[in-house]
């Protein structure tokens, strides 16, 4: 397994980077599309669509709502919107499930969820690609969030006690977010200090970064807690050693529209 892991990392990082840091305009829109259409494939799972056809078929129609927001840029603001108010109701499903499942068992709701999750993250990609330093903010909230993974994997090992949601995710710990937080929080601390931020401009970025790592902690417990709802263990086996594409960017689906919003709220760009 851990062999399938390189070799699967090492294939796909320098895809990855590449499509994320080298395309511009229609060309990145597409490749992120593309990543997009295929976590769709994933999610028509999700909502217990077995079989192949709906399974593409909901995938088509998630690359169609693509290319409407592409056609329709105006439309931005309201899709971040909608994304805000999913992940906040998203932490109350969370933290009430297994109750909470009643409210979304059913296949047509679970697939409108998953267009609540997917054109969120396709469309903050895009306006941050489109905004003053495009790159730099694709990489910093990507960064906010590994680093966040990260830390929480090795706090969570060496003092996790209570559980965060035992019964969605049961490895997972308070412990581990309080780690991973902080390991995101001095990173942003030491952009702040070499960037010469003053001290509002400091604290702002903090809890900015609060805010986008929560978001990421909660869009990971979100896709754990349907695919306990279905019994799988992977989104999917795209992806050898890693499960699939959704397993990779759950926390991205999160952190990027809530970063894209935090940013706009801060004038950085305009929708």
């Amino acid at each position: 397994m851990l062999k399938q892991r390189i070799i699967t990392a090492l294939i796909l990082l320098p895809i990855a980077l590449g499509g994320f840091f080298l395309l511009n305009g229609g060309d990145f829109a597409l490749f992120i599309g593309f990543v997009v259409t295929l976590g769709a494939w994933e999610w028509a799972r999700l909502a217990g669509l077995v079989a192949q056809s709906l399974r593409i078929a909901y995938a088509a129609v998630v690359a169609g709502g693509l290319m409407l927001l592409y056609l329709m840029p105006d439309l931005a603001p309201w899709v971040l919107g909608a994304s805000v108010i999913w992940w906040a109701l998203a932490t109350w499903l969370v933290l009430t499930y297994p109750r909470s499942g009643e409210l979304w068992s059913s296949a047509a709701c679970r697939l409108l969820i998953g267009l609540l999750v997917l054109l969120p993250a396709w469309q903050g990609l895009v306006l941050l690609k489109h905004w003053p330093l495009g790159n730099w903010l694709i990489l910093a909230v990507m960064v906010l969030v590994w680093a966040a993974d990260i830390g929480a994997y090795f706090s969570g090992r060496a003092f996790g006690k209570r559980k965060l949601a035992p019964q969605v995710s049961p490895g997972k710990s308070w412990e581990g977010v309080y780690g991973g937080l902080a390991v995101s929080l001095l990173i942003t601390l030491g952009v702040g200090i070499a960037r010469d931020w003053s001290v509002g401009q400091v604290l702002l970025g903090l809890l900015g970064a609060v805010v986008v790592v929560m978001s990421s902690v909660v869009g990971d417990l979100t896709e754990s807690m349907f695919k306990r709802r279905e019994g799988i263990k992977d989104s999917s086996n795209l992806l050898p050693g890693h499960g699939g594409v959704l397993d990779r960017i759950d926390s991205l689906t999160a952190a990027i529209p809530m970063f894209a919003v935090l940013l706009w709220a801060a004038e950085w760009g305009v929708m």
